[in-house]
């Protein structure tokens, strides 16, 4: 089972389970992933969700040794994004990494230990807030095998940090610890190395705790939506035109072993 659910109390936890692939997204986890957040948006009894991963690992992105095969390509070929988003319940648009297409009306929280990276920066940058423990790192580490960032990366990046620091983050593909993320308003909450989870859990407790429609309200009302979401996504996915010109090429040399471990000299 590559994704986890549990519930506690009115707060879901979806967990990515494939620590020995550093819980990289492939096709199969990617729809797994649409589906758990999606039945979450339909639960009446849930108020909050945390997205989370196995073994240490928050996730090293879209799994680049799928991304090699014809499997992995042609899944990520066969996203659409539809004209607009009116609401969570018309969107049936699976992303690359999984629910980065859906706009939920109920808060998602990111707790992450070890790597978010690649996709993995965009799953978290999907999520509404962040709490990043002692040790994590995250960054765009796609930029090393020409893989564009086509979850929302693009997007949704500028919007949390910035447009100069996400320049920094999208251009020259760093990583960045828990202490740098909090500085440049990536991280909302940094924690202990191994408390990513309980801490999460903590904060989503605290908005269970309050009148639910109107915080759903100042949340859905502070965000972009509808057909500008839908325009700039739809700018953004113009470059998966460049992946048969080089993210093909990078994505083989990762399977063949190169650049493991976030290496930016080995590849």
């Amino acid at each position: 089972m590559t994704v986890i659910i549990r519930d506690e109390g009115r707060v879901r936890v979806v967990e990515i389970n494939r620590p020995e692939a550093r819980n990289a997204v492939d096709p199969g986890t990617a729809r797994a992933l649409f589906e758990a957040f999606q039945s979450f948006e339909a639960e009446d009894g849930l108020d909050v969700a945390i997205l989370t991963g196995a073994g240490g690992f928050f996730c090293a992105g879209f799994d680049l040794k799928a991304a090699a095969a014809a499997e992995g390509a042609d899944w990520i070929k066969a996203v659409q994004i539809p004209d607009d988003w009116r609401d969570a319940q018309s969107q049936r648009i699976v992303g690359s990494m999984g629910p980065s297409r859906l706009m939920l009306s109920k808060p998602v929280i990111a707790a992450i230990e070890g790597p978010a990276v690649a996709g993995g920066i965009e799953l978290a940058a999907w999520c509404d807030m962040r709490v990043v423990a002692e040790g994590a790192t995250m960054g765009v580490f796609c930029r090393r095998w020409g893989v564009p960032l086509i979850d929302g990366g693009t997007v949704r990046l500028p919007r949390i940090v910035g447009q100069g620091r996400a320049n920094d983050l999208i251009l020259t593909g760093r990583g960045v610890g828990a202490t740098e993320s909090a500085q440049m308003g990536l991280a909302d909450r940094v924690c202990a190395k191994g408390a990513a989870l309980a801490s999460a859990l903590e904060l989503a407790q605290s908005l269970v705790s309050f009148p639910q429609a109107c915080m759903r309200a100042d949340f859905l009302s502070g965000r972009m939506s509808g057909t500008d979401l839908a325009a700039a996504l739809r700018r953004e996915w113009a470059s998966f035109e460049v992946f048969a010109a080089e993210g093909a090429a990078g994505a083989a040399r990762f399977a063949a072993g190169k650049g493991r471990g976030g290496d930016f000299g080995d590849i």
